[in-house]
């Protein structure tokens, strides 16, 4: 043999072994099930495709917990995971299943709206595939995710994607990014169905409040602030005032010629008032340090504090970073006064929950409200 055929064949067993053990990860990762421990609240549980049958079996057939308080009254939709890279939102809804309580109304709770997203990470970003979340029985472990869909589920992309019904045109990829694909279509693509099924629960249930877990990079302006259409205005920004004791927080309007968002679809093509709540994250800013887990997890970054002294972020950020426990307790603490000012707005359909807060996720972190799936009844554990 030549040694210009074995330098080929050595190169070519090389590349094979990197493509087996580079796949077996990816494999892995993709098929990873997070357990998810019913808390007291959960009443029962379901599936996107009990509203839309053609989901039922695909990577977006994602969970529905239900959790019904005693009494009855108004109902609340509240998901994460719309864009699966920004993980407070899947880890503060995953915190309320396990924990939260209703005493009046119910809540529909998907902590993994886009769960195909989450099944892959950003080509080229070099995200973590997990991130771990430190409990006191070790450590809970969760797939990172991308912004859209996986392309194994939907593809090819469009060279223009237009919006159904508004028939705007947005970016070719938008047409994976389930917070473009609002209202969504039953004859669509996948991420318009699953939104679609997400549609067909919220008109079903005449359910009165949506809300949509989000993170935003610090060098964006939509930032601290819930976003709501003209409908909800009223809402959040009484929820905005009542917060900014704790926290900087305001409100953004849903712009009404910029189509296919939560915030805009869910208000016009349904009886519900939608809100979206945008938390910052550091990781999510390009000009940063490597994309690792303590990032992810800490927010800190020397790069961004820079950026800030150039006058360069929209957030004030030290030191202490942006980390998760902050992120995740502002969502629940919005969440809550949301449905507070819901309550006075419309106190025939009271929706009272109990459930950890801004100071519990500040004073004892994530993993103090997350349960071990290990030691639990396994008829109460859900793998997501």
């Amino acid at each position: 043999m030549s040694r210009h055929v074995l330098a080929k064949l050595t190169t070519a067993i090389v590349m094979l072994a990197v493509l087996i053990i580079g796949g077996q990860e990816l494999y892995a990762h993709r098929h990873y099930e997070e357990p998810v421990v019913l808390g007291p609240g959960v009443t029962r549980v379901e599936r996107l495709s009990d509203y839309f049958e053609p989901l039922r079996g695909t990577m977006n057939d994602s969970v529905v917990y239900v959790l019904e308080g005693e009494e009855e009254g108004g109902k609340a939709f509240i998901f994460g995971g719309s864009h699966p890279g920004e993980v407070a939102g899947t880890l503060a809804a995953i915190v309320l299943v396990e924990n939260a309580v209703v005493r009046q109304g119910t809540l529909y709770i998907v902590p993994h709206m886009n769960r195909s997203g989450s099944t892959g990470t950003q080509p080229s970003g070099g995200y973590p595939l997990y991130y771990h979340i430190d409990t006191a029985f070790g450590s809970r472990k969760f797939r990172m995710g991308d912004r859209v869909t996986h392309p194994l589920d939907q593809w090819p992309d469009p060279d223009v994607y237009i919006h159904y019904p508004s028939g705007q045109s947005l970016s070719y990829v938008e047409i994976r990014n389930s917070n473009r694909c609002w209202p969504g279509r039953p004859n669509g693509t996948l991420t318009e169905q699953t939104n679609y099924a997400a549609m067909e629960l919220i008109r079903k249930h005449d359910v009165n409040i949506a809300v949509d877990f989000h993170e935003a990079e610090l060098m964006y302006p939509v930032t601290n602030c819930i976003v709501a259409p003209s409908k909800s205005a009223s809402i959040a920004t009484m929820a905005a005032i009542n917060l900014s004791i704790d926290f900087d927080i305001h409100t953004e309007p849903s712009p009404p010629g910029y189509r296919g968002l939560s915030h805009r679809e869910i208000g016009d093509h349904s009886d519900a008032y939608p809100f979206l709540i945008e938390v910052p994250e550091p990781f999510l800013d390009q000009p940063t340090g490597p994309k690792t887990e303590s990032l992810l997890l800490e927010g800190k970054d020397e790069i961004l504090m820079r950026a800030g002294d150039k006058d360069l972020l929209f957030v004030e950020f030290d030191e202490s970073g942006k980390p998760i426990e902050l992120r995740v307790g502002r969502h629940l603490s919005t969440t809550m006064s949301l449905l507070e000012e819901w309550n006075n707005f419309s106190p025939d359909l009271q929706i009272s929950i109990e459930a950890p807060d801004y100071y519990d996720l500040m004073d004892n972190g994530v993993g103090a409200f997350l349960r071990d799936p290990d030691t639990a009844d396994p008829s109460m554990v859900v793998f997501d």
